[in-house]
This record gives C-alpha cells, structure tokens and sequence, in this order.
C-alpha cells in the first residue's frame, strides 16, 4: 500500500482540520464523546441480546434501564450512609465543642499567649442555628444562580443529552460503523479493518483490566477499613472501589465518606489517621501496582508507559484526559506496531 505525496498531504490536512475543529468545539463534543465511549463499551451487551431473539431497540432499552438500576442502588448506598453521618454529627458536636474548650483553647494561649473567650453553650447554639436554617443558603444562592445561569443550565443539558445520545449510538451502533466502513478508500481497507480490529481488541482487553481493578480494589479497600474497624467498612469500600474507573473521584469520595465516619466514630484522631493511611496505601497499590499489572499487561503496555500516559494526557487534557489516558495509549500502541512494520518492510529500512 503506496501512498502518493499529494495524497499524504491531503490527509494530513484533513486531520489538522478535524483536530482543530475538536479543539475548538470541545465543549459541545464532550457530551458526545462520553456518550460514544459508554456506548462501546455496552455494545457487545447489546450484541448478546439481539442473539436471543431481541430486537436491536429493545436490547438497549434493557441495558440502559440496567445502567439506571446500577446507579439507583449507588445512591441507595451513598445517601443513608450520609443520612446518618450526618446525624451522628449532630450528636457529637457537643463533645467536640467542649474538646476544642479544655484542649486547644489552653495550647493557643500557651503557644501565642492569647486571651480567648469561649462560650461552649453559645457557640453551640449558633452551630445549630446556622445548620437549622440551611434555607437560607438557597436564598444566598439565588443571586450566584442567576449570574451564573447560562452555565448551570448547561451543564445539566449535557448530563441530560449523555444518556439521550448513548441510546441512539447504541441503536444504530453497527449501521454507523458499516457507513464509515463504506468510506474507507478500497484500496486501503484491509489494512484499515486490520487497524482497527487490533485497536479493538486491545480496548477490550484494557475494559477487562479494569474491571479487575475495580474488584480487587473493592476488596482492598473493605478489608481494610474493616480491619481498622470502621463501621461502614463494606458501603464505603464498595463505593470507592466501583468508582476507581473515573481517576480520583473513587478515591476522594470513598476518603470524604471514611473520614466522615471514622469522625463520628472514633473518640481520638488516631482512628482517622488510620483511615487516611488506609487510603494512601489504596491509592499506591491502585496507581502502581495493579492498573500497571492487570491494564498495562493486558493491553501490552509496560507499567512505566502506563504511569506515563496517566500523566501526560493528564496535563494536556485536564481531567478528560486522564479518564481517556489508557485507551488512547492502546490505540497509539497499535498504530506504533503497524508504523514499525510498516518501516521494517520499507526501502528506507531495507535499503543498502
């Protein structure tokens, strides 16, 4: 397969084209793009559906009530867990108040010799008030709301449009992958499906990776919490570890939720310590260890490489390049084996 300066030059003016038109349309695509990526990934579901007799509507219908289901029992775990964390935080905060009284109040004056007046009752009671009016928080908001509508009212049109556009991706996933199939230039189309049958395989296998990472982080994460002895060991590590596919959101909800238990729980800030110990180890062993071992393996990337991308798409992309870091990384990977071969086999290589 040749390709003519002419050509090389049109089609690289296609990707410069099709880049900056990405660039400057991010904001609009990302909904889309989410969208494209769930869709893929609830794909091959859909496919064993329509294998038992199925329609192709129907098969998304039921996977993507599914997907709701999921999320539903998510918060089902989550929002009692904060219901009574939050209740054990009424309890205590006398304790903690008159904590802060007999214990830090003498250490300040010690150290900056400071006359502090501290009125335990009263400073209870102001606690209370201001949480017993939270209300009011909806007025002061008011104004903030009204500035920053337009972007309110976005964001919750994208998180609406995510699910609208995975439907219809997922409905009529395979009559698009035929049509760009029918673009391909002839004369370059097995090369091309090769391409991209090796891409997604290796996409497959890094969704297969990081599954295994979510289970054993699971794990991890309820076993040790358990063996610090914190209550909500098993709701808590669960969240965390289901939620290890998005980089840092598992992490830093499952730490906000253990911290805020361990502090209704614990009597000394040992216990929180211990908690935040548990999580660091969690996070190293996650960063370092298994998604190097169970995704980098599998999608034939050294754990350096993998460490590598996390970062470097990181900094180029923000956030939405971390969540695409290793994906992207199997599909440069795949195109970097092609190119070699490509090279081995060329006159410039071969050529004495």
């Amino acid at each position: 397969m040749t390709l003519s300066r002419f050509a090389a030059v049109q089609w690289l003016s296609v990707v410069v084209v099709a880049a900056l038109l990405m660039y400057l349309l991010g904001p609009i695509l990302t909904p889309f793009v989410a969208a494209a990526i769930l869709a893929y990934i609830c794909n091959p579901l859909v496919r064993r559906l329509c294998r038992w007799k199925l329609s192709r509507t129907l098969a998304v219908t039921l996977v993507m009530a599914g997907l709701l289901l999921l999320f539903v029992l998510l918060l089902l775990i989550i929002l009692p867990l904060l219901e009574k964390e939050i209740a054990l935080f009424l309890a205590r905060l006398p304790d903690w108040i008159e904590a802060v009284r007999v214990h830090l109040l003498p250490w300040l004056q010690q150290w900056f010799g400071a006359e502090l007046k501290w009125d335990s009752a009263a400073v209870k009671s102001a606690l209370l008030n201001h949480w017993q009016s939270a209300d009011g928080v909806a007025g002061e908001l008011l104004p903030w709301l009204g500035d920053s509508g337009g972007a309110l009212v976005a964001l919750l049109a994208n998180l609406v449009l995510i699910p609208v556009a995975m439907f219809y991706f997922l409905r009529d996933w395979e009559a698009m992958v035929a049509r760009l199939d029918e673009l391909v230039p002839r004369q370059w189309h097995a090369k091309v499906s090769e391409i991209f049958t090796d891409v997604d395989r290796v996409l497959a296998e890094f969704l297969r990776g990081q599954i295994s990472v979510m289970l054993l982080i699971s794990v991890y994460y309820v076993v040790a919490l358990w063996l610090v002895g914190l209550e909500f060991a098993l709701p808590i590590g669960i969240v965390a570890g289901m939620l290890v596919f998005v980089p840092y959101l598992g992490m830093i909800l499952g730490l906000l939720l253990a911290t805020l238990a361990a502090a209704m729980q614990f009597t000394s800030f040992g216990g929180v310590l211990l908690v935040w110990l548990m999580f660091g180890i969690g996070q190293f062993i996650e960063g370092f260890v298994i998604t190097p071992w169970l995704v980098g393996d599998r999608i034939g990337l050294h754990p350096l490489a993998v460490v590598f991308a996390l970062m470097a798409f990181g900094q180029l992309f923000g956030f939405f390049g971390i969540l695409l870091a290793l994906p992207m990384a199997a599909i440069l990977l795949v195109a970097l084996r092609h190119a070699k071969a490509a090279y081995l086999d060329s006159e410039m290589y071969q050529k004495p």
